[in-house]
């Protein structure tokens, strides 16, 4: 469930999912071996884990993160959320538009009051994606825009909208976004999730790798092969970097990192059609030393602007999929194989990237991630541009932690390993996966930077007008 708290804490708890997959040792068969027994212990572990449940985590006080399921038959009752909703919030918009200077103008007053941050405060009147950012020099204001909608909690405690099931873009992660771009930050951020075996948990698995070579004779003898590289390899650490580990915005990115790594494994099925890295993957591809790795990073021709740049429109579909191979030394350390990822990893990767839209409309967490992606490189753009200089805006309370609160969530710091093994040919193969790199940066640079052409984006900022907003206003249509 998510709880709405007032300054101390804008998100508290959110059910997410967060777990690891193994390297990708291979084991040779001393005989032939059934393919089919091989393909059937991975269809049941399919069962075990597929897409009929939503997923989530908790989170011990050790920071070892666990999955927990949410029945997805629990839908939202769209006609119960609008009627709570306040009729000017309730009806969808094609351009909301949000005031960053106002909104945090009207936070300070609730901090001083010590009142509570509404709801609409919290999902950002209901936006469900970041489409423009402007700046007006003569106000001084910095406005995002974008479609928005009637908003209300799924299953899981996302805020999504009430027509679209899209997740909301979310103040806390606004304010991630703005404080790792903001007026004395590193222009040079980079934000990243990897989650990753120790080298201690690769060295016991290759020694594992080694004992079990002579034992492995049939299908049969996977589940055993199973368990035992599982204990070998222990927990995996997860590392988070560019922004603090305790904050929403970094349990997306880990999740949505984890659910891609299990779809390719075929532990979940894919939001939409598309063929897994095992489906491709061939025992040739494979070496008893070999790890791939899979992460997500941002579109970076993403953005196009006006000639004065004072107007930023998002025209890349946000993420894509990357992979690429490593290699396993005896000790468990890891170094770069120096050749691509392999032709089922390629195939993937490609799939994921050219679905990704369709993916993003079809499950929340990758929704939320190109959400994240596109709020890191509007503050990118944000820092980028002098609009904080020039409009005299410093984040005021959002640039403290101490007077609001995002970094409220405990750090995920280890997670339980999760494989799963399919036989190819006379091969058991377990594969890995990757993690989260945004370089919000490489978004403005020259050459990925495209020109408004038709001049439709100054013309949509010039369409804005501000002079009619009332006192306190800091959301409009």
């Amino acid at each position: 469930m998510l709880r709405l708290l007032n300054q101390s804490g804008l998100l508290t708890k959110l059910c997410l999912a967060i777990s690891v997959l193994v390297a990708a040792p291979v084991l040779a068969n001393n005989n032939a071996g059934n393919n089919n027994a091989g393909n059937n212990n991975n269809n049941n572990n399919n069962n075990n884990n597929n897409g009929s449940t939503a997923a989530g985590v908790e989170i011990d006080p050790q920071g070892v993160l666990r999955i927990m399921r949410v029945d997805a038959r629990v839908k939202l009752d769209s006609r119960a959320a609008r009627q709570n909703l306040p009729q000017h919030l309730s009806r969808p918009s094609q351009l909301r538009k949000v005031s960053l200077n106002r909104l945090e103008a009207e936070v300070a007053k609730l901090v001083d009051e010590g009142s509570p941050l509404p709801t609409e405060m919290i999902a950002l009147a209901g936006m469900t994606r970041l489409e423009y950012v402007f700046y007006y020099p003569e106000s001084g204001d910095i406005v995002i825009a974008g479609p928005a909608e009637g908003f209300a909690q799924d299953a899981v405690g996302r805020l999504v909208g009430i027509d679209t099931a899209k997740p909301c873009l979310l103040l806390d992660d606004l304010i991630v976004a703005l404080r790792a771009f903001g007026p004395n930050g590193d222009k040079a951020n980079t934000i990243s999730v990897s989650i990753d075996p120790t080298q201690e948990g690769l060295a016991r698995m290759q020694a594992t790798l080694r004992q079990l070579g002579g034992s492995f004779r049939s299908p049969a003898d996977i589940p055993v092969i199973v368990n035992s590289l599982r204990q070998s390899l222990g927990f995996n650490q997860v590392t988070i970097k560019g922004i603090p580990a305790t904050t929403h915005f970094a349990h997306v990115l880990t999740e949505a990192d984890y659910r891609m790594k299990l779809i390719g494994i075929e532990r979940e099925l894919p939001p939409v059609p598309m063929p897994s890295y095992i489906r491709n993957l061939t025992a040739a591809m494979t070496s008893s030393n070999a790890l791939v790795r899979w992460y997500f990073v941002p579109d970076y021709k993403a953005i196009a602007c006006n000639e004065e740049r004072t107007a930023m429109k998002m025209v890349g579909q946000g993420v894509k999929l990357v992979g690429e191979d490593e290699l396993v030394t005896k000790d468990g350390s890891r170094k770069q194989s120096g050749r691509s990822a392999n032709r089922a990893s390629q195939i993937f990767t490609s799939e994921f990237t050219k679905k990704f839209p369709m993916i993003a409309e079809s499950s929340q967490v990758y929704g939320q991630l190109r959400n994240l992606v596109d709020l890191t490189i509007a503050a990118a753009f944000i820092q980028n541009e002098g609009f904080y200089r020039s409009s005299g805006w410093d984040l005021g309370v959002f640039a403290s932690e101490d007077t609001v609160a995002v970094e409220t969530l405990p750090a995920p710091r280890q997670v339980e390993t999760a494989i799963n093994a399919v036989m190819k040919g006379n091969r058991l193969i377990t594969p890995i996966g990757g993690g989260v790199a945004i370089q919000a940066r490489k978004a403005l640079d020259v050459e990925n930077l495209q020109q408004d052409a038709d001049g439709s984006i100054a013309q949509q900022r010039a369409s804005i007008r501000l002079d009619g907003l009332a006192a306190g206003q800091w959301w409009w249509d």
